[in-house]
């Protein structure tokens, strides 16, 4: 069983998220690399984190991973938060573009991802990695694919 059929069965996209938000009900991906989600929107979200040693390369600074993984649940979730209690989705490419490396004197950053545009079948999406002061960290566009439960 998802997460998502546990904490909001039969629930729409924009309500499973917001359920996730509770205390204790985000994905192990999340607690693992330490980042939230904190804002869900009709076709946009916001996760908030930060990039420490927890995440780091061998040559000292946060991996890309990080990243990737920060914009490929934005832009999901962003997709996520259209969809109907009998719609799925997964990600089908993701493409990812690194503007500054991030460390552990980086702060908190932000990944707002939103829906370029959903049909039936496929989506589109942007997320972008920001941290307090508006610098840019990374981007990413990602084609999902929708599909029936």
């Amino acid at each position: 069983m998802s997460l998502m059929e546990q904490i909001a069965p039969g629930k729409t996209g924009a309500e499973q998220l917001r359920a996730m938000m509770a205390p204790g009900q985000g994905p192990g991906i999340g607690r693992t690399l330490g980042f939230q989600l904190i804002e869900v929107g009709d076709g946009t979200v916001a996760f908030a984190g930060v990039p420490g040693e927890h995440a780091y390369n061998p040559i000292g600074t946060v991996h890309g991973g990080y990243a990737a993984t920060l914009l490929d649940s934005a832009c999901g979730c962003a997709v996520h938060s259209k969809l109907s209690a009998s719609q799925a989705y997964t990600t089908l490419e993701l493409k990812v573009a690194y503007h500054k490396a991030m460390t552990a004197q980086t702060g908190p950053v932000r990944a707002e991802g939103r829906v370029v545009t959903i049909g039936r079948r496929t989506a589109f999406a942007e997320a972008r990695i920001i941290d307090v002061d508006g610098r840019l960290y990374a981007s990413a566009t990602s084609t999902l694919l929708v599909m029936d439960k």
